[in-house]
């Protein structure tokens, strides 16, 4: 209870029994003065219920307009509730209902309506984003595709003209697919019924291990490999992790320039394992960090166009990150490297 609410309470008990006194005190006076008139003084014991219920009958008619007017506003007040339900439930999220200091503990109810409309409201509008953005990703591969396939019907294209449209509608649909599958796993991973099964595994050789996968691609950019991986052992999903390192270690290749460094990190403080990749590729501009884990977001598009990135990518090792009760964090200090931290609790609560 607030302390408005309070004073509220004890201002309304003290009103109460002051009216009753008044009213007692009027239907004293009043009997006497009637007494006084008629010439005639009855029992005391009738004079004191007569002045009772003179009291009750004068405290009830109040009661009975007072009734009346809350009966009143608390119609019009449950009428602007309900249909300020019935707006939400047709979509408009910008209703708002007044809330009345008379309302008392309703006001709970209200302040929770609006921000329920709010809340709404800015679901509604990252939905209306999401499809934006897909109906947009989508769009821009079909295009491509459909242009390039038009364009190879002409009989005079060159061999290594043909080829190199060829070669666009392959990448563009591979785009396409790998934007398809990526939109799939982040709505399994946002359902809460996408399957975790921990299991206690070595993180820096699972690590080691998707290193030396993408070798070919850090050979061929002629990237220098800087690895530090102590002994952790976790309890986590491991195929879930893996599209975690995947991800990092990709982005990591693909935005460093030819000749660069990546620089990978494990250690543990005994309470969580500590993953760091860094490269120093292009920096993140600050305030793209802060958005860089949102779906489709991208700070540098054109980059992300030609690389074949989609925005979703960080989007999935969020989540992912999160489903473990972890933290991810980016670091891109201006003239130095850039650094994904992935924070890991060692034990994972495993489903019952």
């Amino acid at each position: 209870m607030t302390l408005r609410q309070k004073v509220g309470s004890v201002l309304f008990g003290t009103g109460v029994i002051i009216l009753l006194i008044v009213y007692w005190l009027a239907a004293y006076y009043g009997s006497q003065h009637i007494y006084a008139y008629l010439g005639k003084r009855p029992s005391e014991v009738v004079v004191q219920l007569i002045n009772c219920v003179g009291g009750m009958f004068l405290w009830g008619i109040t009661m009975a307009i007072l009734g009346n007017f809350i009966q009143s506003h608390q119609m019009i007040f449950f009428k602007s509730l309900v249909n300020a339900i019935r707006s939400m439930s047709r979509g408009d999220f910008t209703v708002s209902v007044k809330n009345d200091p008379r309302n008392g503990y309703f006001g709970e109810l209200v302040d929770s309506i609006n921000q329920m409309a709010t809340d709404l409201g800015q679901l509604e509008k990252m939905r209306q984003e999401f499809i934006s953005n897909v109906s947009h990703e989508i769009q821009s591969p079909l295009t491509s595709i459909s242009g390039f396939s038009r364009a190879l019907q002409n009989d005079q294209l060159s061999a290594e003209e043909r080829k190199h449209y060829l070669n666009i509608i392959e990448t563009e649909s591979v785009r396409l697919s790998k934007l398809s599958d990526n939109l799939l796993k982040l709505t399994s991973l946002e359902s809460q019924h996408h399957p975790f099964e921990p299991k206690t595994y070595r993180l820096d050789k699972q690590l080691r291990n998707h290193i030396l996968a993408c070798e070919p691609q850090w050979v061929d950019k002629d990237i220098e490999m800087d690895i530090e991986l102590d002994h952790v052992t976790i309890t986590a999903d491991e195929d879930l992790l893996s599209q975690v390192w995947t991800n990092l270690i990709h982005n990591a290749v693909k935005f460093v320039p030819a000749g660069g460094i990546i620089r990978v990190r494990v250690v543990s403080n005994g309470e969580e394992a500590v993953v760091r990749i860094s490269n120093n590729g292009p920096s993140i501009q600050e305030e793209d960090l802060t958005h860089i884990f949102e779906r489709f977001y991208k700070g540098d598009k054109s980059r992300n166009r030609t690389a074949g990135g989609n925005g979703l990518g960080l989007s999935i090792v969020k989540k992912i990150v999160d489903m473990h009760h972890g933290s991810i964090a980016a670091e891109s200090p201006a003239g130095e490297m850039t650094t994904f931290v992935v924070r890991l609790p060692i034990l994972q609560q495993i489903p019952n």
